[in-house]
Parts: C-alpha cells; sequence; structure tokens
C-alpha cells in the first residue's frame, strides 16, 4: 500500500512525511537520550522509521522535530517518539505537529488512537486523548532497559 505523502508549510517551517527528508542523525540523536528510548541502537531506529508513517518537522532544511504514527491506517494507531529540539520548544510546533498527524487523510475513521506519555498529558488532551476508560482490559510486555544491556 502507497500512503502519499502529505506537506504542511506555516511561518517558515514545513511539516512532512516524505521519508526522504528524514535527517536519521538527529532523530538518533535525540531519542537515545529520551526516558522512553534511552541508549537505543540507530538500526533500530532506522527499522522503527521504515516500518513507521513519520512526520519530519523543519526549520528550512534542518529537522528539528519528529513523530512516528505506528497503523493498519484502517483500525488503529499508536503515536510515538514526538519531539521537538529544546532550541524549538515554546513556538506552538508540537501542537501543529499533532494536528497534522490527526488531519492526514489516510487517518481518519479509526477505531483507537494510543498512545504513551510521562509528561505531555496536556498537550494531548487537547487532541482528544485521555486516560484509559478500562485500564484493566489493557496488557503489556515492558523491558524499558532493553537498550542498556
Amino acid at each position: 500500500m502507497e500512503i502519499p505523502h502529505v506537506e504542511y508549510t506555516q511561518d517558515g517551517f514545513s511539516i512532512s512525511t516524505d521519508p526522504s527528508k528524514l535527517q536519521l542523525d538527529v532523530i538518533h540523536e535525540f531519542l537515545k537520550i529520551t526516558y522512553w528510548s534511552k541508549n537505543i541502537p540507530l538500526v533500530v531506529v532506522q527499522k522503527a522509521i521504515n516500518h513507521s508513517l513519520c512526520y519530519g518537522i523543519y526549520e528550512g532544511h534542518q529537522q528539528i522535530g519528529f513523530a512516528r504514527v505506528i497503523t493498519d491506517f484502517a483500525t488503529y494507531a499508536y503515536l510515538s517518539d514526538v519531539f521537538v529540539v529544546e532550541s524549538h520548544r515554546g513556538r506552538g510546533l508540537s501542537k501543529w505537529l499533532i494536528a497534522c498527524i490527526q488531519a492526514h487523510p489516510d487517518l481518519q475513521g479509526l477505531r483507537r488512537w494510543m498512545l504513551a506519555t510521562r509528561d505531555a498529558h496536556g498537550l494531548y488532551s487537547q487532541f482528544g486523548f485521555y486516560s484509559l476508560k478500562a485500564p484493566e482490559r489493557w496488557m503489556e510486555i515492558s523491558d524499558p532497559d532493553i537498550y542498556s544491556r
């Protein structure tokens, strides 16, 4: 299934799903120091990107943000690895990114969107995300130190 690329521009910034624009070094450098993917190997980041719908935020040709959507494009989407580099925070770019993701024509009519966050509940609640209604139904296998061994 070929998913067409989307691109949005605003105030000198752009958001694109074109994978050829992604700057793997920027993405990896950021993700490897986050609480959710500390020490993630470059090869794992590349594999994740290859199997996801990815969004880059750019100022000119420099990537300054990223998000990944893991989806079947029919019923389910998991929003992951969302970030804006520190030098560009506070400009509304993360809000614009989430709005662009939710506007993607091939992500409409999904039964469920999911994400996990430690500290950005305020951001995501603005876009309809809320705490699990029935957490007792959910199960997980979690290995948060997998990249540190």
